[in-house]
């Protein structure tokens, strides 16, 4: 349980990390973009309003910014006149250094073969106007040293956010103990007082048992002392159901490991239970795949069978067919115990079925001879054993138990 605890601790940690870094990473490079893109579309928006007078410099109204002029200034841009047939010839080449005409040509051509207006041709962000002469314009803004620039710090800042992923992950793994220490305490003083008081209750327990003996030995037989020796047996059920869960709980918990026929243990579980179900009006039909070999510990996995078998027995309404299957799938046996309900499950009951302590409605008392925390063991030699158990309701009203078990000896805290 410590490690379950453990481990979830470093996932909610990281996922909380993780996801904080990520979105400061996708902010910092969202608004990033967006100055860029506002800063090259106005430098751009600029270049066109002087398409008109090529050469002329940038002496238009108005005042601009001192950023605005530097950009102007630096910019490497070419322009070109689109005929009425679509052609396109170059006008302006004298600032698209670096490239001859040529390229420049072949440039614009791609970016205006599609019709467009307007947008980002590879590393050229270009817009087409129509002049007060009835010409239309086409400028083209190079912005390879701007989209290089975006794409470093994208690269830069995704690098350092993974890196920082995987350093918190570093430092939460190596402190998560110290972190979870209070819990840690507090759990392992609980498993030694349920271990202890288990063990305290047995010697009062045997003593009263023995005095109801004797009692009934010299009185003869009477409900009080039947109602007491019932009691006394049922306390002496969940102490030693308690003691189990709890050493289950422990991280060096030792199972007996060996390798053995899962299905003939699961054929030898079910048969007393099939009586029990017939004497209470119910039916338990099997489907056991024949083979089915298993290592792991026998005793633990039949009381996981037996646990579920009993709940199904218990609870299921009269005239049902509970219905137990084994299959091999894999690499991992899977045991399906379904039986029908009085009446549908909501969500919440669902997920509190494996609470110790836990029951479903007011039907599942203490009358039926259960403790509540049957499921618990269940789940618990489960996950002792590398694998799982999960609750589901059917469409047909139907409760559904399947308890996946790896065949391979993978343990939890085994041997």
């Amino acid at each position: 349980m410590i490690r379950r605890i453990r481990r979830r601790f470093i996932r909610i940690a990281l996922a909380v990390l993780a996801l904080s870094m990520v979105l400061v990473t996708v902010v910092i490079n969202g608004a990033n973009w967006i100055n860029v893109r506002g800063e090259l579309g106005e430098t751009l928006a600029t270049l066109a309003e002087n398409s008109a007078g090529f050469g002329r410099g940038f002496g238009g109204k108005g005042k601009r910014s001192r950023g605005l002029q530097n950009r102007l200034d630096e910019s490497r841009y070419f322009t070109a006149i689109i005929g009425a047939d679509g052609s396109c010839a170059l006008a302006d080449v004298s600032r698209a250094t670096g490239s001859s005409a040529e390229e420049l040509a072949a440039i614009a051509q791609r970016a205006l073969a599609g019709g467009r207006s307007g947008g980002f041709s590879g590393n050229y962000l270009f817009t087409v106007t129509d002049q007060a002469n009835g010409a239309r314009v086409a400028v083209f803004l190079n912005c390879e040293t701007r989209l290089d620039a975006v794409r470093h710090l994208a690269l830069i800042s995704g690098l350092a956010c993974v890196g920082a992923i995987l350093l918190a992950w570093l430092l939460v793994a190596l402190f998560s103990n110290r972190a979870i220490q209070p819990m840690i305490e507090n759990a392992e003083r609980q498993k030694r007082f349920i271990t202890d008081a288990g063990h305290e209750l047995k010697t009062p327990l045997t003593v009263i048992s023995a005095n109801m003996d004797v009692l009934s030995l010299e009185t003869g037989e009477n409900e009080w002392v039947k109602g007491t020796q019932k009691q006394v047996a049922n306390l002496r059920g969940l102490v030693g159901e308690l003691i189990y869960l709890s050493r289950l709980d422990e991280e060096d918990a030792r199972l007996q490991w060996a390798a053995f026929d899962l299905s003939g243990a699961v054929l030898e579980t079910v048969e007393p239970f099939e009586g029990m179900a017939e004497f209470n009006g119910k039916a338990l039909e099997t489907d056991v795949e024949a083979g089915v070999q298993m290592r792991g510990d026998a005793g633990a996995v039949k009381r996981l069978v037996s646990v579920l078998c009993d709940n199904a027995v218990k609870y299921a309404p009269q005239g049902d067919a509970i219905r137990l299957t084994l299959r091999q799938e894999g690499r991992r046996a899977v045991l399906t115990v379904e039986n029908g309900l009085s009446a549908p499950m909501d969500a919440e009951t669902l997920r509190h079925l494996f609470d110790r302590f836990y029951r479903a409605d007011a039907s599942r008392s203490k009358e039926s001879g259960g403790y509540g925390i049957g499921l618990s063991v269940a789940q618990a030699i489960a996950r002792k054993h590398g694998g799982d158990i999960r609750a589901k309701q059917t469409k047909d009203n139907r409760l559904r138990f399947v308890a996946a078990l790896p065949l391979n000896g993978r343990t939890k805290g085994g041997a």
